[in-house]
């Protein structure tokens, strides 16, 4: 249905898209999700031409919409938009939003417009607000009413910009509700979203969005529990990820003891934890110093706020050296002790290729 080729969008101090390749096929149901600023909005407002892209091409059902001469209008009938803050006529009522552009846009008598506009309403709960005008709904309200407004053009594709972002939590379940509801019939979806739970239930594709593209495409079993690329894991599993490279045996300890203090307190870990994950740092580190030629290694703390755990991965030179056997066999049982698992690994081509993984016991 929808072919995009090497599509990018800039601005003056910012390039969103730089190289994004996708097909959606008929019928796909698709989330995209992944960190603010990596152009998921700029994405779907390219597809609907209410962005220019500055290369690139989109193909819609085989016609190239990027093209100078496409008819946008007729275009933009085949995509319907559902934006973040609904965007709503204050000055019109609730059904009179929903006729006005099957009536000026498609030329529907009144009417049928009115008809189609109260079967819509009763579709998503608010048939009883038809002569309401918006400042008397709620704001789930508005985003429903914005939902049955698009439907009243019968798009080919709907696209939904973060449906739920500008709600109150309490009212984010019954704009989902009748997503959900959409998705049954079969239309074709795009929904950008933050709400990952939901991204994982209503979809059949999840595009994960960054470094300007699509960074990775599956299924949503795929995405959340088996991502194949290192950004997606931590953005799906929430992890937080804090950095340290040690370039020799004297390094300073206490600041960087320090900044992981400080990493702990950001993200609210227990002071119990934040011992235990200063231990497992201060005890690998110096197994290593004791027991590798080169002293340099990377020391890569990630946190996931999501199953609240939290793990160090090191990363040192040299030929293959497990540290776990070393002839320290104090240092060896404390990190035991106070880890769920000590897993070494060995990736010949890496320039780091020892890998220590330590999953710290927070409990």
């Amino acid at each position: 249905m929808i072919r995009i080729e090497h599509l990018r969008k800039e601005y003056d101090n910012a390039i969103p898209l730089k190289d994004v390749n996708v097909e959606i096929n008929d019928g796909d149901i698709i989330a995209v999700i992944g960190p603010s600023g990596t152009g998921k909005s700029t994405l779907l407002r390219c597809i609907n031409l209410l962005e220019r892209p500055d290369d690139g091409h989109i193909y819609f059902d085989g016609e190239d919409i990027t093209d100078r001469n496409c008819d946008i209008s007729r275009i933009r009938q085949k995509t319907g938009m559902v934006f973040q803050n609904f965007n709503l006529f204050n000055h019109l009522s609730v059904i009179e939003n929903i006729m006005m552009s099957p009536v000026r846009l498609k030329g529907v008598s009144r009417q049928e417009a009115f008809d189609k506009g109260i079967e819509l309403l009763r579709m998503v709960g608010l048939v009883e607000k038809a002569f309401n005008y918006p400042d008397e709904l709620s704001g789930g309200q508005k985003q429903r009413v914005a939902i049955a407004r698009t439907l009243a053009m019968d798009p080919e594709v709907i696209m939904l910009d973060e449906p739920t972002s500008a709600l109150d939590p309490t009212m984010v379940g019954e704009v989902e509700a009748v997503i959900r509801e959409l998705a049954k019939l079969g239309r074709t979806m795009l929904i950008v979203t933050h709400e990952m739970n939901f991204a994982r239930s209503i979809s059949n594709r999840v595009l994960y969005m960054d470094e300007g593209g699509i960074y990775e495409d599956g299924t949503p079993d795929e995405i959340f529990d088996n991502p194949g690329k290192e950004n997606t894991r931590r953005f799906v599993k929430k992890l937080k990820v804090l950095t340290l490279d040690i370039s020799s045996r004297n390094y300073d300890f206490l600041s960087m003891a320090s900044m992981i203090e400080n990493y702990c307190s950001k993200n609210e870990i227990a002071m119990a934890c934040t011992k235990r994950i200063l231990l497992v740092f201060e005890e690998t580190s110096q197994l290593l110093i004791n027991s590798i030629k080169d002293p340099r290694f990377k020391a890569v703390l990630e946190y996931s706020e999501k199953d609240k755990s939290a793990s160090w991965t090191f990363s040192y030179a040299g030929m293959q050296a497990d540290i776990t056997k070393s002839d320290d066999e104090l240092g060896i049982k404390v990190l035991k002790g106070i880890c769920e698992t000590v897993t070494y690994s060995f990736v010949q081509d890496n320039e780091l290729p020892n890998q220590l993984c330590l999953q710290v016991r927070l409990s």
